[in-house]
Formats: C-alpha cells, sequence, structure tokens
C-alpha cells in the first residue's frame, strides 16, 4: 500500500518533504523500526574520520546530538544548582528566592531536562516508528535555543521574581509547543498502521505544553498553588506517559533483539493499562492539592487502584526478562529503571493507606515520588541516552565500565533520597548524600557522552 501525505507538502523552512513510503502486509511494527534489503552488495567500510576534534558543528548532524547535547547542558545546570541551594540550606546560608524552593526545584526537575531529551530521542527513533524521513536538526536548532534561554530566565526569576519567572516559563512554553508541533506533522502525514505508540507520545506532549503555559500564568498572578498543580500534572501525564509508552514498545523489542529465548511480548491492553495507572495517579495528584483532607474512601480507592498495579507492573518486568537481562549491562540498566516503577506505585499505595487509617497523620511522604522520577525516570533515561549515543555514535551497543558506574552511583542517589524521605529524623546527610551522588552521575555522564555528540561518528557513517 502505498502511503500518500495529506494536504500539500510542506515549505522550506519547516521540516522536509515526506515522500512516499511503500509499506506491505508483511512488515511487522517490529520490522518497521530497521528496514534492511535482502542483500546488500559488499562495499569497502567507510574510512575513520581524521578529524576527531569536538566541533559544534556536529551537534547538527543529527537530531539526537543536538537533544541529547542541550538535555544534558540542562541536566548538569539543575542538579548543581539544586545542589548549591541544599548545601547552602545545611550551611545556614540563606540565598534570595522569590518562589517557594520546592516549587521551582519541582518545575526544573520535571520539565527542564526531560523535554530535551524527548527531542532528542523522538524525532531519532519516532521518524522510524512513523516511517517518515527524519528532520534535520538545523530545522529544531531555534526551538532548542529558545528552550535553554527561556530556561535561564526561569531559574533567574525563580530568585529575583515572579515576573521573570513566568516569562521564562511562557518562553519555554511557547519553544516545547512548536516542537510539539513538528513531531504531531509527522504523526499526521505518516501512514504507518501502527501508530499507537506516536499517538500517545503527541497526546502526552500537548498535555506537557499545556501544563507548561499554566505554570507560566499561575506564575505571573503568583499563584503558587496552580503552578503546583501544573508541575504534578506534567509528571504523570506527560513525562511519565512518555516513559511508559516507549518502555511498552522499545524494552520487549531490546530484549528479545539481546536474548533470543524472550519474546517482544507487549500487548496493547498493557499499554492502556499503564497509561491509565498514570493518568490515575496524576488526576489524583492535582486534586490532593486542592481537596484536603482526602475522604476516607477515596484514600482507599487509591489503594485498590495502586496495589494491584504495582503487582503489575513489577510481574511486568519479570514478564519482560528482568532476571535473563542481567547477563547484559546496557539492558539490565533499563530493567532496573522500570523495576522503579513498579516500587514507587507499592509506595504510592503503602503512603495512601496509612492516610486513610491514621486520619492523614502518617504517609511516606515525598518518598514515592522520588522512587517514580528519580527511579523510573531518572534510571530509564541513563540507559536510554547510553543506548543511543553509543549506537549513533559508532560504537558498540554496550555499557562500559564507566556507563555502568554511572547508572549505580545514580541508583544510590535514588535509594538515599527514598531513604531520607522515609527517615526524616535522620537529618539533613542522607540528603545531601543524595544529591551528591546524583550530581556526580549527571555530571560525570554528561561530560563523557556530550563530548561525542560534538565528534563525528568513530566509523566514519554520517550522523
Amino acid at each position: 500500500m502505498a502511503l500518500q501525505p495529506r494536504g500539500p507538502t510542506p515549505s522550506k523552512g519547516g521540516l522536509r518533504p515526506l515522500p512516499q513510503v511503500v509499506v506491505t502486509a508483511a512488515q511487522t511494527p517490529s520490522a518497521l523500526n530497521v528496514l534492511k534489503p535482502s542483500k546488500v552488495a559488499k562495499a569497502d567500510k567507510p574510512a575513520p574520520p581524521q578529524d576527531t576534534r569536538w566541533r559544534w558543528h556536529w551537534l547538527l548532524a543529527a537530531p539526537h546530538r543536538l537533544g541529547f547535547f542541550a538535555g544534558a547542558m540542562m541536566l548538569v545546570a539543575s542538579a548543581l544548582w539544586w545542589c548549591l541551594h541544599l548545601v547552602a540550606q545545611s550551611a545556614q546560608v540563606a540565598l534570595p528566592w522569590a518562589v517557594t524552593p520546592g516549587l521551582a526545584h519541582g518545575a526544573t526537575m520535571s520539565l527542564g531536562f526531560m523535554p530535551l531529551f524527548f527531542v532528542g530521542f523522538l524525532f531519532t527513533a519516532g521518524p522510524k516508528w512513523l516511517g517518515v524521513p527524519e528532520p534535520g536538526a538545523r530545522a529544531l536548532l531555534p526551538q532548542v535555543a529558545g528552550y535553554l534561554v527561556s530556561w535561564a530566565l526561569a531559574l533567574l526569576g525563580f530568585h529575583t521574581s515572579h515576573l521573570l519567572a513566568a516569562t521564562g516559563l511562557a518562553g519555554v512554553a511557547l519553544m516545547w509547543s512548536a516542537l510539539v508541533w513538528k513531531f504531531a506533522y509527522l504523526w499526521w502525514y505518516s501512514r504507518s498502521p501502527d501508530k499507537a505508540h506516536a499517538t500517545v507520545v503527541v497526546i502526552a506532549c500537548t498535555v506537557g505544553a499545556l501544563a507548561l503555559w499554566v505554570s507560566a500564568i499561575g506564575m505571573a498572578l503568583e499563584l503558587e498553588a496552580v503552578v503546583r498543580s501544573a508541575v504534578y500534572a506534567a509528571i504523570w501525564l506527560f513525562v511519565a506517559t512518555v516513559f511508559a509508552a516507549v518502555s511498552h514498545r522499545m524494552i520487549p523489542f531490546f530484549s528479545a533483539s539481546a536474548l533470543p529465548v524472550l519474546d517482544a511480548w507487549r500487548p496493547m491492553w498493557l499499554l492502556w493499562s499503564m497509561v491509565g495507572i498514570l493518568w490515575f495517579e496524576g488526576v489524583f495528584a492535582v486534586l490532593d492539592l486542592w481537596v484536603w483532607p482526602f475522604p476516607e474512601a477515596l484514600r482507599w480507592l487509591q489503594v485498590a487502584v495502586e496495589a494491584p498495579a504495582a503487582v503489575l507492573m513489577l510481574w511486568l518486568a519479570i514478564r519482560w526478562g528482568l532476571v535473563q537481562s542481567l547477563k547484559i549491562r546496557l539492558l539490565a540498566m533499563l530493567h532496573g529503571g522500570f523495576v522503579w516503577l513498579g516500587i514507587a506505585l507499592a509506595l504510592q499505595a503503602v503512603s495512601h493507606a496509612l492516610m486513610a487509617l491514621s486520619q492523614h497523620q502518617l504517609s511516606l511522604g515525598l518518598a514515592p515520588l522520588h522512587a517514580m522520577t528519580m527511579g523510573y525516570l531518572g534510571a530509564t533515561l541513563f540507559a536510554m541516552a547510553t543506548r543511543v549515543a553509543s549506537g549513533h555514535s559508532g560504537r558498540p551497543l554496550a555499557a562500559d565500565n564507566m556507563a555502568w558506574a554511572l547508572y549505580w552511583v545514580a541508583q544510590l542517589a535514588v535509594l538515599l533520597r527514598v531513604v531520607s524521605a522515609l527517615w526524616p529524623t535522620a537529618g539533613n546527610l542522607p540528603l545531601l548524600l543524595a544529591i551528591g551522588a546524583w550530581t556526580l552521575a549527571t555530571c560525570g555522564w554528561s561530560l563523557r557522552y556530550g563530548s561525542w555528540f560534538g565528534r563525528p561518528r568513530v566509523d566514519g557513517r554520517p550522523g
């Protein structure tokens, strides 16, 4: 069946025109990820590049280079910024704040670096999912650069002025909306028979854009409860939902590719279940900010959903080959991140049960949220970004000793942060150790792989 684009062919300055793509009924969704001819003429391997020095122009050689490099910059900046705050707080040095530090932290960590990594991944893997040409990184450069500049304004505004912070967040919302439009364009013109995962991503990213606009308006009006609501909605309905779609599509595929004893089992009911659970959590997280205390019946409703959801996710980790993956480091990193999703939901269930039993006097605090954000989202990001960076730089798809060590430092940071929430009487030490480990892991990863994004592929191939 020939795939025809809808409407007129886009003009220059936007994305590249979409040519016809022929898809046969025999091609499965997994086959669309890598289209290989049956016979390839023998050819000499490309010669390794002569000039391997870091150059800015290499960031425009592929979307993942630009998106991941920008994401790494934002990741390092946010880690150092929050580390400075916690150290200053521990030393009883007061930094100026125009907004509540916890609110600034939540907004930056959830909506700062994650969308930039999405840009790198979605405009690299997304076109393969959809069977359309990959857009050039140059078409994404204005939005990515504007996104970084806008976040710089927002961070400065968090310390000086609600209006400046709102201006920065509005800029972030504008740049992200433009990037979502570009990906939605690819989705709209695609004729791939399997667009379910891309559809989930488009919807989630659109929700993320709306959340950013709401946060900007709330910040301008100095309504921090509105901003906090937008942040919680973004965590569950946007960022976590994108990760769920990617996990459902890629973890079984990667596992079956590396370990033939496994099958790429990913029924669609599972995807909708994962999305439904996350959206349930997001809606209740927002309601929790406005309706307090929750009626006891609603707390037990949360437990009734979260407990079986936790069991389902932990079982799914095993079904997808958690035990078998331990033989392959890079695969183990990916599966290890997914386990945190089940742990986070289990902690949510326990916390809400404690609230129901104690009339909201007892809970697990921020432990479930950090198990989700630092554990599932953070560890999965480390694994996915490492895999893409390695494969697309012409290197083996493997986690060497440095990547493996950085991953476990990040895991240590998650564990320490969860412990600090569960054991508040321990003082600031677990929290300081957690941010120290997180800063070390993120800076180490960004320095190591950021140097790759600005260099040619080691195998001499383009991209």
